[in-house]
This record gives structure tokens, C-alpha cells and sequence, in this order.
């Protein structure tokens, strides 16, 4: 099992664990909802019943005692109403809304904007009780919800939000713990690669002066593409070193740069494949050049694999004034990738070739973002008809606003 299989286990269980851990306080929480609410509605009929007794015998001075002490062990909100809705009793709501005054007597009256609204959420929540009054009158009685189980039926919500922090939590501290492993063991191994690599180049510089001394080739072209070779191993080794350490960033005509990598680079792949750079030529912007050229190579050993026979790689360089950006469009002829896959050629792992290891698009990821602080994405990609692959970079030159000659004025 890979390490992305493992990942995507890891993820797997954190989803479970948090969907058992939120079912199991749902389950419960719901369990003492319905006991509390079969309680309250017993205690409810008791209170109707002592109410329609106390109607009664209100005048009895020995229950009167007991009828107290019922009401104040039962503060639950109910509402008596007559037939028509008009209130005939209640108890157990807020008092500063029940009454208020309404003229300079004094004269005292419940508020019935208060008193409706209190009782169309009793009407919502639960079915009424019938009783009948001192004089024999029929009476309707509403009750709500306690604000201990209100309480608890909001709690399993809460509940869930507190899981669902704490599964985010501890992936964001696996998916780190992971990340800075798996840096230790890139850094690692590039190092390591670059130290072994040390060694043969050495060796190969000194191979290539013995022939340019014992043949006479100090001129010879192949001996000079043999150089070019070597240097370039000295500048991948130069990458691998630098690895895991922060690149200085300089100031370089971004045109350039890439044209001195493809004119390398193009006479080490097919001449079916024809190289085009178009775009602006003066435009600059902060790189590394060792991994910037490393991100070029990247993105055009894909568009050369992807044309089968003869194609066109076109390299444009477009300045955004506005935002004070470079745009590197690299697109080819190849045979284009699907929608559906356009994040995905970014993951480690993600290859069409057989031999391939699908770490080129990762790492050229890595290398925009984390080190240039850029952007790279699929701009566009057909299948049959090629792919354009799209870098944003922040240009090196800052423009100030437009002088009165018309001009934008650099500095």
C-alpha cells in the first residue's frame, strides 16, 4: 500500500469516527428528549387536573396550601383560553411582558402581541388540554417546551459542531505531521542525490579537458555540446543541493531566460517538435534561474510527450499592468488533457507514461508557489488539440500612476 492509499485510509476513518461519534449524541440526546417530553406532558395533565380543582374549592383554606406548593414545584409555561382564544389564565411566562401600564390610572393589562405569540408556539409544539372552569365553562389549555429540554434539543447540534472541530482539528495536524515528513524525506534524498552526483561530474570535467588536450578539440561542436551537458548536470546538482533551504530570488528579463533553456532544450528532443516564443520581451520578474529552468523543463518534457508525432510548443509571455503580473502560457499540440483531471496532474503520483513517476507537475507546483510565491495552473486543454499550462509570476517592476504625458512612469 502506498502512501496515498494510507492517507486516503486515514481520511476514511476520520469520516467514520466522526459520523458514529455524531449518530451515537444524536441517538441519545434524542433518547432523553423524548423521555423529558413524556414527563412534561404527565406533569402537564397534573397541572390541568389541580387547576380545575382549585377552580373548584378555591375557597377550601386546607388545599390552598397544597395547590401553592404544586405551583411553585411546577413552573412550567401554560395558557388557559376561553373558546375564542381570549386568555383566561396563565402562568409561568415572562412577567415583564405579561403586564404594563396603559393610561395615567395605573390600570394594568397583559400585552397581547406577547401573549399571541407565546400562544402560537404552544399551539406548534404540542396538542391542547380540555378543562372546565369555576363556573363550568369550557377552557382550553396550552403548555411549551421547558427551557431545560429546549436547551437539550439544541444540544446534540452542538455537539456535532464541537466532533466535527476536533476531526478538522486532528486532520489539519495529521495532513501537517505528514507534510513535514515527507519534506524531511525529499529533503533528504535530494541532498543526498546531489552529493552522489558530485563525484561522475568531477570526473566528466576532467575526461572532457583530457580529450579537448589529446585531440586537439578545443573547437570541436560535439565537445562543446558534451560541456553544455556537464554544466547542466552542475546546475541539477546545484537544485538538489538547495532543496529544503529558501532560492534567492533576482531580477531577470523573464524572455531571456527562457530562451537560453530552449535553445538548450530543443536540440535534445525530436525535430518533428518546433519551439515558438512570442509575448512581450522585455518583461521582468524575481527568479531563481536553476528552478525556474527546472520548472520550464518540466512543463515542456510534458508538452513534448504529449505530441505523438510532429507538433508545436508555443512559449508567450504576456505583462498584466493592472495587477503588476507575468503570464507564461506554455501550450502544445499534443493530445490534451480532461476536464476532470485538470487538479489532478498537480498530485504526486499522477502519470500517463509507463516509466513515468508523476513527481514533474508536482514539484514544478512546489517551485511556483512555495518558492517564486506564484501561480500554476491548466489554463485550457482539448482533447486531440493540446493543453496550455498557465504561470502567474509578480513582475520585478512597479508602475506608478499614468504621468501627464500619457505614460506610466517605472520605478
Amino acid at each position: 500500500m502506498n502512501p496515498y492509499q494510507k492517507k486516503r485510509r486515514w481520511k476514511i476513518f476520520l469520516l467514520v469516527f466522526a459520523i458514529v461519534i455524531g449518530g451515537a449524541s444524536v441517538f441519545y440526546s434524542g433518547f432523553f428528549v423524548k423521555k423529558m417530553e413524556r414527563e412534561e406532558a404527565a406533569q402537564f395533565q397534573l397541572r390541568v387536573k389541580v387547576l380545575e380543582a382549585q377552580m373548584k374549592m378555591y375557597d377550601d383554606e386546607h388545599l390552598t396550601g397544597v395547590f401553592d406548593l404544586i405551583k411553585k414545584n411546577n413552573k412550567m409555561g401554560i395558557i388557559i383560553t376561553k373558546k375564542n382564544d381570549s386568555i383566561y389564565l396563565y402562568d409561568g411566562l415572562d412577567s415583564t411582558k405579561t403586564f404594563f401600564n396603559v393610561d395615567k390610572n395605573q390600570k394594568q393589562q397583559y400585552d397581547s402581541l406577547y401573549y399571541v405569540r407565546q400562544l402560537a408556539k404552544m399551539k406548534k409544539q404540542h396538542l391542547p388540554a380540555r378543562m372546565v372552569g369555576s363556573e363550568g365553562e369550557p377552557l382550553i389549555a396550552y403548555y411549551k417546551d421547558s427551557f431545560i429540554l429546549t436547551q437539550l434539543r439544541y444540544f446534540p447540534y452542538i455537539q456535532l459542531g464541537v466532533v466535527a472541530l476536533f476531526v478538522l482539528a486532528a486532520y489539519v495536524a495529521f495532513s501537517q505531521a505528514r507534510k513535514a515528513e515527507q519534506d524531511q524525506v525529499w529533503v533528504g534524498m535530494a541532498k543526498e542525490t546531489a552529493h552522489q552526483l558530485g563525484t561522475p561530474i568531477s570526473s566528466l570535467m576532467a575526461w572532457v579537458e583530457l580529450i579537448k588536450s589529446r585531440f586537439d578539440a578545443e573547437d570541436d561542436p560535439l565537445v562543446a555540446e558534451m560541456e553544455n551537458d556537464i554544466h547542466r548536470l552542475e546546475i541539477i546538482t546545484d537544485r538538489f543541493s538547495k532543496i529544503g533551504s529558501k532560492p534567492i530570488l533576482e531580477d531577470h528579463i523573464v524572455y531571456i531566460v527562457i530562451q537560453n533553456f530552449v535553445d538548450y532544450f530543443k536540440i535534445r528532443t525530436s525535430d518533428k517538435i518546433n519551439f515558438i516564443i512570442t509575448g512581450d520581451n522585455q518583461v521582468r520578474a524575481l527568479l531563481s534561474v536553476p528552478l525556474f529552468d527546472w520548472v520550464i523543463e518540466n512543463l515542456l518534457k510534458n508538452a513534448a510527450n504529449a505530441i505523438e508525432n510532429e507538433g508545436t510548443i508555443t512559449i508567450n509571455i504576456i505583462e498584466n499592468l493592472a495587477k503588476e503580473e507575468v503570464f507564461i502560457d506554455v501550450s502544445d499540440t499534443g493530445r490534451g488533457i480532461p476536464r476532470s483531471k485538470f487538479d489532478t496532474v498537480f498530485q504526486p503520483g499522477y502519470t500517463t507514461r509507463k516509466r513515468g513517476w508523476g513527481l514533474g507537475l508536482s514539484l514544478t507546483k512546489r517551485m511556483v508557489e512555495n518558492y517564486h510565491k506564484g501561480q500554476i495552473f491548466v489554463k485550457d486543454s482539448e482533447l486531440g488539440k493540446g493543453t496550455t499550462f498557465r504561470i502567474i509570476l509578480k513582475s520585478s517592476i512597479t508602475y506608478e500612476p499614468t504621468t501627464n504625458t500619457g505614460v506610466p512612469r517605472m520605478g
